[in-house]
């Protein structure tokens, strides 16, 4: 039977194989519901978390207002009595302030002659001058009377919850109330303030006053009534009206400092004696810290995030400027909580899904298996093509024509391409197979880094080492920079006796092409440095490398002719790299880079300028530099901080030569050699400017 009738058509396979299942048609289904049911969700969590909003910021307004009210008139009836809080039966009346509100922990007056009169509240296991206060005590009454000359003394009344006196105590005191915050914000307010957060000195707490100052019938200020709330009661409350178990909800400052939270927890501390808030991003918890960071920068408003792996609805808003601070009210909460009965649908119709899937997934396991198994080995066979591995021809057994067809089509091209293997280098054929660059003649301009490297004296080396050992040790060198170009995505373009030409940024794009090349430069001298050390201890001379980098726009592509063609890169640009390396004999450097690959990858590479050269063909002089080292590579590369302090001294050398105050130029070159003897750069520096003028010694010519 010919192969035309005992073949299957692979086409009408695949799609008699869709048609039977419908497999997008129902999944497109299950997406549909499943999406209309997030919207809906997310918009029932949105209009919960709008009412939530409104509702919490008028609750907490309605939480100060009647302190406001009571402090207000606290304050009038200390303008309409100014001798009311002198006495200390006006304690009682704070007493009855204090009873109002569950979150009043303390209510006061400072005058302004320094008296001070206070009920509060009292924690049995918190000392109070020195000690703890008698079991039972609920309450205390407190003041401090000024007499001119006298130190003040604190007195304290402790009571019971029925207010019975159980106990006093008192003691000599520094504080004094016109020193407080409390204070001083009602004063500069002039009228009802709600104070930044402070440190109660008497309670020992941190939380922030409500405050208003009042005035005698001459209308000097008489002093200030005050009631503190601490951090914790607003806490409290965020935690008794939270929208659900999941929410977290906080009470932010205008700078992101969190004032209150539903978790209840402490996020304040002190510093220095002042009460220093967590900022929102510091808490524990990174889900308000990332909540927070993606909030939109130029409104307020609900907005979504996703944090690992679960949706949450998130909203910043700020309370009215009637507030009179500027709060924020922040809420994350996460959307599962608001679809619990939409999620058990989706989970449902997921399951549904999911089966019928599975389903379809073993119908078509069976029906495809014919087709599967064939390509996924012709899928394998191409791999290793692509990655140049020796693979025997491929025996494939398919009823299929054109996975037949298929598999000898690729089994020619593994010869192909192991064939062209041979005629050029084999990273430049893997770099080809990976952009799918089609192989003709021609090229285009692109801005590359050439690198050109050789071998120092080799012509010397040649007549007193043995042949056979001295290939082994090229090889070895050429080794070690094929290992450093490939490690630093290079491209080896060729072979030049016992020198080497790469570049960097062709055929695939490469970003940072000058730093990868100059790290490729770092790393050859390092392997050679190895490689000398093993060699010199074996009683043989060493191959000490010179490398030349240069970025420039060159001419890229396969040069040649349709018979046999070369993928290289051209221009003048190659010229000066490899310029760069035959300089390097004449500073005694051994990696010379030009100033466009130091503006490429200066930030990286740690260098010191050798001269400012003329090349051939170009106006102006161009620096060059030698590389000595890299930051944040390895630590091999890293320099020492003589190495950098070598680089600093030629660099303010260099600036007098730039500067053409040779003189000056002179001086600090030699003190680089007073300190670095055996440095090269600094004496043939040294040498030019000792013995010719300026013209003479700038510039130097690169020449061909």
């Amino acid at each position: 039977m010919s192969l035309s009738t005992k073949n299957l058509r692979l086409r009408p396979v695949i799609l008699t194989l869709f048609i039977i299942l419908t497999l997008p048609v129902f999944l497109t289904i299950v997406a549909v519901n499943y999406v209309s049911n997030q919207e809906a969700a997310h918009v029932h969590a949105e209009e919960l978390l709008y009412r939530f909003n409104n509702e919490a910021i008028d609750n907490i307004e309605q939480l100060f207002e009647p302190i406001k009210s009571l402090i207000r008139s606290a304050a009038a009836l200390g303008g309409e009595q100014p001798e009311f809080y002198e006495a200390n039966g006006s304690i009682t009346y704070l007493h009855s302030i204090l009873e109002h509100s569950d979150v009043i922990i303390s209510a006061y007056v400072g005058l302004e002659d320094g008296s001070f009169r206070q009920a509060r509240q009292i924690d049995p296991e918190v000392e109070v001058q020195g000690r703890l206060p008698p079991t039972g005590t609920r309450y205390a009454d407190r003041w401090i009377a000024r007499a001119s000359g006298e130190v003040p003394v604190d007195h304290y009344v402790f009571l019971d919850a029925g207010r019975s006196e159980i106990g006093r105590s008192e003691k000599g005191t520094s504080y004094d109330p016109r020193a407080r915050l409390w204070y001083e914000t009602a004063l500069a307010s002039g009228g009802m303030s709600v104070s930044d957060v402070d440190v109660f000195a008497v309670l020992d707490l941190v939380g922030f006053t409500v405050g208003a100052p009042f005035y005698g019938p001459d209308g000097n200020v008489r002093g200030v009534a005050a009631a503190d709330i601490t951090l914790d009661g607003m806490s409290d409350y965020l935690a008794e009206s939270n929208i659900s178990s999941g929410t977290v909800s906080f009470i932010l400052d205008h700078q992101g400092g969190v004032i209150a939270n539903s978790r209840q927890e402490k996020t304040y501390g002190s510093r220095n004696g002042r009460p220093e808030l967590m900022h929102v991003t510091s808490l524990g918890d990174d889900l308000p810290a990332v909540a927070f960071s993606l909030r939109p920068r130029d409104r307020e408003g609900m907005y979504t995030i996703e944090h690992q792996g679960r949706e949450y609805v998130a909203s910043l808003t700020t309370f009215p400027a009637s507030f009179g601070k500027a709060w924020q009210l922040f809420v994350v909460t996460p959307l599962s909580d608001f679809t619990s009965t939409l999620e058990k649908r989706n989970r449902q119709l997921f399951i549904f899904g999911l089966i019928a899937i599975l389903v379809q997934i073993i119908i078509i396991y069976f029906l495809s298996g014919v087709i599967s198994a064939p390509l996924e080995r012709l899928a394998v066979k191409v791999m290793k093509i692509k990655d140049l591995e020796v693979e025997s021809p491929l025996s494939l057994q398919t009823p299929i024509r054109e996975v037949a067809l298929l598999g000898r089509a690729i089994d020619t091209l593994d010869t192909t391409v192991k064939s062209f293997a041979s005629f050029v280098p084999v990273d430049l054929v893997r770099q080809l197979l990976d952009t799918d660059q089609k192989l003709a003649l021609g090229g285009y301009n692109k801005f590359l880094t050439v690198f050109f490297s050789d071998i120092e004296g080799f012509s010397t080396l040649s007549e007193s080492t043995p042949s056979k050992q001295l290939l082994q040790r090229v090889s070895t060198y050429l080794e070690a920079v094929t290992r450093a170009t490939k490690l630093e995505s290079g491209t080896i373009d060729k072979f030049i006796g016992d020198g080497v030409m790469a570049f960097w940024g062709a055929p695939n794009r490469l970003d940072d092409h000058a730093m990868h090349a100059c790290f490729a430069a770092l790393r050859i001298q390092h392997e050679m440095a190895r490689l000398n050390a093993d060699w010199t201890a074996q009683g043989m001379l060493p191959l000490n490398i010179r490398i030349g980098i240069h970025s420039d726009a060159v001419l890229v592509g396969n040069i040649g002719s349709s018979d046999r063609m070369n993928y290289t890169v051209m221009g003048d640009g190659v010229n000066i790299a490899a310029r760069l390396e035959g300089i390097n004999k004449d500073y005694g450097t051994r990696i010379c880079i030009s100033h466009t690959v130091f503006k490429e990858a200066g930030d990286r590479l740690c260098v010191r300028p050798i001269d400012e050269v003329a090349v051939k063909g170009r106006r102006g002089k161009v620096p060059i530099y030698e590389l000595v080292g890299a930051y944040d590579l390895e630590p091999a590369f890293e320099p020492d901080e003589r190495l950098v302090r070598l680089c600093s001294m030629t660099r303010d050398a260099y600036e007098a030569l730039v500067a053409e105050d040779l003189d000056l130029a002179l001086e600090r070159y030699n003190a680089i050699l007073a300190e670095y003897p055996d440095d090269t750069v600094a004496a043939e520096m040294a040498r030019r400017l000792t013995a010719t003028s300026v013209k003479d010694t700038i510039p130097t010519e690169i020449s061909d």
